[in-house]
């Protein structure tokens, strides 16, 4: 649960449907799908229009997860651009992720207007800032591929990432407009209420403690010993993966993300500030992201403690940021503090894995979960219904637990350190 000073700014739509936890009874489910964060409701959303049958379990509520606590950055692509997913993954394959990774904005937008879901957003794009020459470089090479894709993209000269942020110290920039920003809550549970109305089951507050294989499916047991049978299980946990399948939370380093918002800017900051209302992530090595709200915050993330926050004083590097970025904004009231767990891998990519027939997996959003994963749970729903591993974008692989995994976080935690002195020595 939230810490009692963990306080995010987005709120739940008007009319939040109220999920319980009844689970389906009798007979063998097509799927269940552990997990109701985007991921989870994008496959459930999309199986059930297929016509499948399908259970989702959490074991919180729904949206008190990343999928809700996040910053609302829609943005399309991966960590890595065009040439290098070609290079890595080959022709065929890498032109298939390319096309996928340009779409997957698309995927949040378009299921906003086709269900009419009722979430705050705006579509201006995201301006990924370089602080550095090298970043800038970078950022041109991005430029030069997507733009070579008839991507709506536009590098940007230090006047002009000044004049779309209103922030200081950057050299330039990249902007690809086909991102925007979005109220994360609203849209999870409105993923939640579209999927349920589709004929989706969805049960809170039940923790699957156990996975066994039988006959033709599987048996998923949850606390209290309910039961159910299903011809496939989906675990869509991500940076909240447990032991429930063995070595399956080693591959991926949970790491906690840090957000703060201040009051409603009064008008005249608001009109220097990000007057396009474009999202903004930098490009130091421990970076910052930030955006303004539906109702005039400015809200700023970053990495955060390795271990849960214990007083607003674990915030204090956000604030800094804020100020070093807009002297201005000195004075003006930090409101809201919030965190949520995000998952890395060792390689910046997405992990699909199917160690034994009908059981998936899907950990590693990279710090792009919200499109990346509204897009892959629609593939995931097409690879249930027709079992065509093609549908998948991203090859499914072995489960490879890192070495020394639990030695993995104290290293990240030094290296965030290490880093963020770095970051200080380039200002």
């Amino acid at each position: 649960m939230p810490a009692a000073f963990s306080d995010p700014i987005w709120r739940k739509p008007q009319v939040a449907p109220v999920f319980q936890s009844e689970l389906s009874s009798g007979g063998t489910l097509d799927a269940v799908i552990v997990g109701g964060g985007i991921m989870g409701l994008s496959t459930a959303l999309h199986a059930a229009r297929a016509g499948l049958s399908v259970q989702v379990l959490d074991a919180g509520a729904i949206g008190q997860g990343a999928s809700g606590l996040n910053g609302g950055q829609v943005i399309p692509g991966l960590k890595y651009d065009p040439e290098w997913l070609l290079r890595h993954f080959g022709k065929e394959r890498g032109e298939a992720l390319v096309e996928f990774a340009a779409a997957t904005a698309d995927a949040v937008f378009d299921v906003i207007r086709d269900e009419k879901l009722a979430v705050p957003f705006t579509r201006n794009g995201w301006i990924q800032a370089s602080h550095t020459e090298t970043a800038l470089a970078a950022a041109a090479n991005r430029d030069r591929q997507w733009r070579s894709r008839g991507a709506d993209v536009k590098l940007l000269d230090q006047a002009e990432v000044a004049a779309m942020t209103g922030a200081r110290g950057y050299l330039g920039g990249w902007l690809d407009r086909r991102a925007g920003v979005i109220d994360p809550l609203s849209y999870t549970l409105e993923l939640a209420r579209v999927a349920s109305a589709a004929g989706a089951s969805i049960a809170e507050r039940r923790r699957v403690v156990k996975l066994r294989r039988d006959v033709g499916a599987w048996r998923v047991s949850t606390e209290g010993d309910a039961e159910l049978r299903a011809k496939a299980v989906v675990l869509a946990t991500n940076a909240y993966t447990d032991g429930l399948l063995p070595g399956l939370a080693q591959t991926i380093v949970p790491l906690h993300s840090f957000q703060i918002a201040t009051a409603p800017l009064p008008a005249e900051l608001a009109a220097s500030i990000l007057p396009g209302g474009q999202a903004v992530s930098d490009s130091r090595r421990i970076l910052v992201y930030y955006r303004k709200s539906a109702d005039g915050r400015m809200v700023l993330g970053g990495r955060g403690r390795m271990a849960r926050p214990s007083s607003p004083a674990d915030w204090a590097h956000c604030e800094r940021a804020l100020i070093r970025l807009y002297p201005a904004l000195t004075g003006i009231a930090i409101e809201k503090r919030w965190f949520g767990r995000v998952a890395l891998t060792p390689d910046h990519l997405p992990h699909l894995h199917e160690p034994e027939k009908g059981l998936l997996a899907v950990v590693g959003c990279q710090g792009r979960g919200v499109g990346l994963m509204s897009a892959l749970g629609r593939r995931m729903a097409n690879y249930l219904a027709s079992g065509d591993a093609r549908q998948l974008p991203f090859p499914l692989s072995p489960i490879r637990p890192i070495p020394f995994h639990a030695f993995r976080q104290v290293g990240v935690a030094a290296a965030i350190t290490w880093y963020r002195m770095l970051d200080a020595f380039e200002r």
